[in-house]
């Protein structure tokens, strides 16, 4: 099967799930799709021989080929690796899913629908070379996310916090198509690998900075990075696979990939290296000063995914720098890009084990509360050994691999104060301080989880449920997570090798022909550096917090949250506004809509009228009027006037009929005959259905309040005449543009193969016109059904409980 055609296949299995979930009671519907991300996970694990050398594979599905437009899957080291974190975290979140979810109480269906949507739409992100296309697919993760956070709909917070986070991933991602289609004009294509090698023309375009900041908007409202990430914590009403699952290998890291794959773009320019490794550095400080705050466990673990995407930003930020530099300090900056990789799949590991493992505890404690946990370690031993792995190597410590990434980080941020280009030397000591600080909080939280949950006090009177051990098939994904947490740090080099470094001769072709050209590697001991210092000090500085946590904890009270208030006001005054000024122009009456459209109209053609000089009236070629013609327009004012004083129903029915018969002998006059037999079939056909419908009403009550004569009204009727006027008689004095009878008798036979220029245009010219009103009758129909069918489950019901 062609690579392009595996993105679809979880959403092709997607349509199976319903009906899978129906017909096989006995079985859980997760043990199903399991299958899919499986298969897909060992599909692309045999193109990693092939990425290893450097080489690719593209697929192309056409979708648009007259625009540019394509469906084209594209799969080097970079899009490998993150379709290989998307379908492999992907089996876990699965197999997890199914011990976490009840096949009695839950909606399974839905649930894996929305996932395999999800997985689909991650897919195409990674592997899209389109832009447009990775847009589609960019925001079908922000749809597909949408409906997972809110899986429990029937809860406020759920709703609340899905709404929150479309509303500022969307937001992002309109901004970055406004950068891409800037790309698209700039460079004439929207295909990534063709603008990535006119990257010299790009960056002499004045279009270019504003492309570069709006793809960073929609890179940070996906990655959360700051202010953006307050989606992100109340996105934990989410079921915890799906925190997992977005957390450790998917949604979050969709704005660190843009950022990675259009690096060899916009890393020339330096408001890119600002901007990316500052809001990343800000964002890790941040993220990290926070997450001791929380009092849940998800809580706590959302803000500690915040810190570490930022951490992750600013290396793909740092290893930027590398194309301004040359020699050594070259290589400290190739390092930043390598070491942002390493620690991407260093954070997916042990943040998707302490993901399952937040959900185990509230599965098996029925709290999240850590308030209410304590204790748990000899209850709970496996969980806390797998949290111990997880939490010691989000925490920096060695042996695990969070260790590794963490010192590869503070060295590439201690390169920066040497680095005296676009003014790093004055403030990249700031950026040492921000990051060694924040590194002492990711200390800090990472004990906070990990003995705030399961050392201590036990407290059962607390807990709404008795506590006991997970079962094993619950266990088994976090398990697995946690075993190549401890695995990467022993053989770092096998995953560097077959992983990192094509990634890396991705994200930086300019510097790199092949993965083999990266001499980097990754130990765990450099001796005794700056480094291994600031290690020391992390740890000491980072105990003593933790030691003395209630003591200063206080501290946080003083903060006030700011951003979700402003979010909060902002969507407040967005409702009621929105609400005022509907209700201020939907008064519900026609006549008031009416008045908009004609308005509108005169607006509309009067000023292109103006606009284009249009206003020339020949009246020279204008034919005499005879008397017949005359007396034909007396007749038809007369009758327009007589419906609007008629005391009657039928003296105005009568009166409009013999408005649409003078209309009818002016076409005679002025011979047009086909039209004249036209109007009056439909004049008489008009009348006898008035006549029959009007038949069955009551006169018109001489106390029925009439309409009042309003100048407006009459400005605006008066307006739309002169307006018809004036257009007929420009249109017959002049000739601005060629009869569309020529375009149709030129293209015809060309473009659409008739002779038949009516046939033509009902079925080919027509052709979207009448697909789009079969679409509109059909969703209507749909409709229609959907509330017959809802209004006799409704009967049902009551008759049920009668």
């Amino acid at each position: 099967m062609s690579p392009v055609f595996l993105i679809f296949v979880p959403m092709l299995a997607a349509i199976l799930v319903p009906f899978l979930f129906k017909k096989i009671k006995n079985m859980h519907t997760g043990w199903f799709v399991l299958a899919i991300p499986l298969a897909l996970f060992i599909v692309y694990a045999s193109f990693v021989p092939v990425t290893m050398k450097g080489e690719f594979i593209v697929s192309e599905l056409q979708w648009i080929p007259s625009l540019g437009i394509n469906f084209i899957s594209y799969i080097d080291g970079l899009s490998l690796l993150f379709s290989l974190l998307i379908t492999g975290i992907g089996s876990l979140v699965v197999l997890y899913s199914i011990y976490y979810l009840d096949k009695n109480r839950e909606s399974l269906h839905n649930f894996y629908v929305f996932l395999l949507m999800f997985m689909t739409a991650m897919l195409g992100v990674v592997q899209s070379e389109n832009l447009i296309a990775l847009y589609l697919f960019w925001e079908l993760t922000s749809i597909s996310s949408f409906l997972l956070i809110g899986y429990w709909f029937t809860r406020d917070r759920s709703r609340f916090g899905a709404l929150k986070s479309m509303l500022i991933t969307v937001f992002g991602g309109l901004l970055m198509l406004g950068g891409f289609i800037l790309l698209g004009i700039m460079g004439h294509t929207f295909s990534i690998r063709e603008l990535i090698g006119q990257t010299p023309e790009l960056a002499s375009n004045p279009l270019f900075i504003l492309a570069l900041v709006l793809v960073l908007f929609g890179a940070f409202t996906k990655s959360a990075q700051f202010p953006f990430y307050i989606w992100l914590p109340d996105a934990m009403e989410a079921p915890t696979p799906v925190s997992a699952y977005l957390h450790s290998a998917t949604m979050v890291k969709a704005g660190l990939y843009l950022v990675a794959r259009l690096t060899p773009i916009f890393a020339v320019s330096s408001t890119w290296i600002w901007l990316v490794t500052g809001i990343g550095l800000f964002t890790l400080f941040w993220g990290s000063l926070f997450a001791a705050k929380q009092k849940d466990l998800k809580a706590i673990l959302a803000f500690s995914t915040v810190s570490q995407l930022g951490l992750i930003m600013s290396l793909l930020g740092a290893g930027s720098i590398a194309y301004h530099v040359d020699n050594a300090a070259n290589s400290v900056f190739k390092f930043a890009a390598f070491a942002a990789i390493f620690h991407l799949i260093n954070h997916a590991t042990f943040k998707g084990s302490l993901f399952m493992i937040a959900g185990i505890v509230d599965h098996e404690t029925g709290t999240r509360d850590i308030r209410k946990l304590g204790g748990l370690m000899s209850i709970m031993p496996v969980s806390f050994t797998i949290a111990l792995i997880g939490s010691f190597s989000m925490a920096g410590l060695p042996p695990f691999n969070g260790f590794l990434s963490k010192e590869m980080f503070l060295t590439a941020i201690l390169a920066l104060s040497d680095f005296n280009l676009f003014s790093f030397d004055g403030l990249g000591s700031l950026f040492i301080v921000f990051a060694w600080v924040a590194s002492v909080f990711t200390f800090v939280y990472s004990f906070y989880f990990l003995f705030h949950t399961f050392a201590g006090k036990h407290k059962p009177e607390e807990l709404p449920k008795q506590a006991h051990e997970a079962p094993f098939g619950m266990l088994l994904p976090a398990g697995i997570l946690g075993l190549f947490v401890i695995m990467i740090f022993f053989i770092p080099n096998v995953v560097g090798n077959a992983f990192i470094k094509p990634a890396v001769a991705a994200i930086q072709p300019f510097l790199y022909q092949t993965p083999s050209d990266i001499d980097i590697t990754i130990s765990a001991w450099h001796g005794f550096n700056t480094e291994f210092f600031m290690t020391v000090g992390i740890f000491l500085l980072g105990g003593l917090l933790f030691w003395t946590l209630e003591k200063w904890r206080k501290a946080y009270d003083l903060v006030p949250n700011s951003l979700n208030s402003l979010y909060d006001g902002m969507r407040y005054m967005s409702e009621t506004g929105a609400n005022r000024f509907s209700n201020w122009y939907m008064t519900g009456y026609i006549r008031t809509y009416l008045i908009y459209i004609f308005t509108f109209l005169i607006a509309a053609v009067t000023g292109t009228l103006l606009l284009k000089n249009a206003f020339v009236i020949d009246f020279e070629s204008v034919s005499s009027i005879s008397i017949y013609t005359i007396i034909v327009i007396v007749i038809l004012i007369a009758a327009t006037t007589a419906i609007l004083f008629a005391r009657s129903r039928l003296t105005a029915i009568i009166s409009l009929g013999a408005v649409g018969f003078s209309v009818a002998l002016l076409f005679v006059i002025f011979k047009a005959p086909d039209l004249a037999l036209t109007q009056l079939v439909i004049e008489t056909v008009s009348v006898a259905l008035f006549l029959l419908a009007f038949y069955h009403l009551p006169e018109i009550s001489r106390n029925e309040v009439r309409m009042r004569f309003r100048l407006r009204n009459a400005l605006i009727a008066f307006g739309v005449g002169v307006t018809v006027t004036l257009v007929a008689l420009a249109s017959f004095a002049q000739k601005a543009f060629p009869s569309i009878s020529e375009f149709y008798k030129e293209t015809v036979e060309t473009e659409a193969g008739g002779g038949n220029i009516v046939n033509v245009i009902l079925v080919d010219y027509r052709g979207f016109d009448t697909l789009f009103e079969i679409t509109v009758l059909a969703i209507a129909g749909i409709g229609i059904y959907g509330m017959i069918k809802l209004r006799l489950s409704r009967k049902e019901n009551k008759l049920e409980n009668k």
